[in-house]
């Protein structure tokens, strides 16, 4: 009998958290991101907006640079991108074009998460979920952004 690790959502969710919390540290918004392909984490990253001083550098356009140079390709349709945050429209639109094969978010974004706007920016095989260790990420951001209004 082939010896296989499959690991589930919420471990590869903490995975992702483990990058927010990154993020938190270097006091950018606690937004982190990996990518799995065959029980494997490909990328990794967490927001960079601040640091870098580029609104386009989200968590999740991090990690599909990394994943794409560790793969030796642009398309990630056996993939699967763990968020802490749902993605935005511009980063479900970068999910997309990868044609990755999942993405899976922990907290819901209300007011800027791609399911807000009422269409499906995602590639038509791309599977959705969400809500996986929802509690754990919202926490991180409610903490952050509450420090911040002090």
């Amino acid at each position: 009998m082939e010896n296989v690790l499959i690991r589930d959502d919420a471990y590869y969710m903490n995975e992702a958290l483990k990058q927010a919390k990154i993020a938190f540290s270097e006091d950018e918004v606690p937004v982190g991101c990996i990518i799995v392909c065959k029980d494997k984490i490909v990328g990794k990253a967490y927001n960079l907006s601040s640091k870098l001083n580029d609104f386009t550098a989200h968590a999740e356009m991090q990690a599909f640079t990394s994943a794409a140079l560790a793969l030796g390709g642009k398309y990630l349709n056996d993939c699967t991108l763990y968020v802490t945050l749902e993605p935005c429209l511009m980063c479900a639109g970068a999910c997309y074009w990868t044609q990755i094969g999942r993405v899976v978010f922990g907290a819901k974004d209300e007011k800027k998460g791609a399911s807000s706007y009422g269409i499906n920016p995602y590639h038509p095989k791309t599977i959705v979920v969400g809500g996986i260790m929802e509690k754990e990420c919202s926490e991180i951001l409610k903490t952050y952004f509450s420090k911040k209004r002090k």
